[in-house]
């Protein structure tokens, strides 16, 4: 095994593509352990209509429950390479590997991108779909039929897609 990774999210819910990517992450990149982690306050989202953060977490605890190599955390860090600091390995979805690459997320200064960029630990990137990911990331093998699964999607009725099912 080599090390620690971290899955940062909202996890508004924990959905079923959540699990498979922390699966195929926790398995590809050989990882002792993956923590799911919670912002306190996410970067881009509303925090207004978010679920509360102890709802989050507690859902993400059940998920976690009986997987020994899945751990759960909450930051006050909003940027992912500040989340990212002191782990081996930063798993994110291709959503995010764009948002990554915005200078919009850095106040549009691409110097301070650049320096974001910079202090990541190796990155390891789920496929999404409408996200056409560049040659050069490390892509995680993951089922196609969870490239569309969204956490929108299961608040909006799609209630088969959540994975932390009582």
């Amino acid at each position: 095994m080599s090390g620690v990774g971290v899955f940062p999210g909202s996890f508004d819910p924990p959905t079923v593509a959540h699990l498979a990517v922390a699966e195929a992450a926790w398995r590809q990149c050989r990882l002792d352990r993956l923590d799911l982690v919670v912002s306190r306050v996410a970067l881009g989202k509303d925090a207004a209509a978010q679920t509360a953060v102890e709802e989050r977490v507690a859902a993400l605890e059940r998920l976690a429950s009986g997987r020994p190599w899945l751990g759960v955390g909450v930051t006050a860090h909003r940027l992912l390479a500040d989340v990212a600091a002191g782990y081996e390995v930063l798993v994110v979805g291709a959503d995010k590997w764009a948002q990554l690459h915005d200078p919009a997320w850095y106040e549009g200064c691409t110097a301070d991108r650049d320096a974001a960029l910079a202090r990541l630990p190796r990155v390891v990137v789920a496929p999404r779909a409408g996200f056409v990911l560049p040659e050069d990331v490390e892509v995680l093998d993951i089922d196609p039929e969870h490239h569309h699964v969204s956490s929108t999607a299961v608040r909006a009725g799609r209630h088969d897609w959540r994975a932390d099912r009582p």
